[in-house]
């Protein structure tokens, strides 16, 4: 991000089953989820076209897999952005559950 734009904090709204991204309080973004035992379903991820651009979805995922793995979870994805993010970030790959990797919207069956 840079100079000057605004922190971006993350946090996980259980009761909303998403993962928010907030600028000054305000939800900019989503990952939205469901939880199924040892796995982290991501069903999508959400970011408001005004703030596109700026970092806030990777700054989110990023933050999402790093849960997942400190709580010694996997991974099932639905979502392109999630599979673009680990493509990049090859570090990520090995959260996704082998058993149910899911497919991403748009993906080959």
């Amino acid at each position: 991000m840079a100079a000057g734009s605004p922190e971006i904090s993350v946090r996980d709204n259980t009761e909303s089953s998403c993962y928010e991204a907030l600028i000054g309080g305000e939800a900019v973004g989503a990952v939205v989820y469901e939880r199924a035992g040892p796995r982290l379903v991501i069903l999508h991820t959400i970011v408001d076209p005004e703030c596109r651009g700026r970092g806030i979805g990777a700054t989110l995922v990023r933050h999402v897999l790093d849960d997942v793995r400190s709580e010694g979870m996997t991974l099932t994805n639905y979502c392109g952005f999630v599979s673009a993010f680990i493509a990049g970030h090859p570090g990520y790959a090995g959260l996704i559950d082998a058993e149910r990797p899911g497919r991403p919207h748009g993906s080959p069956r």
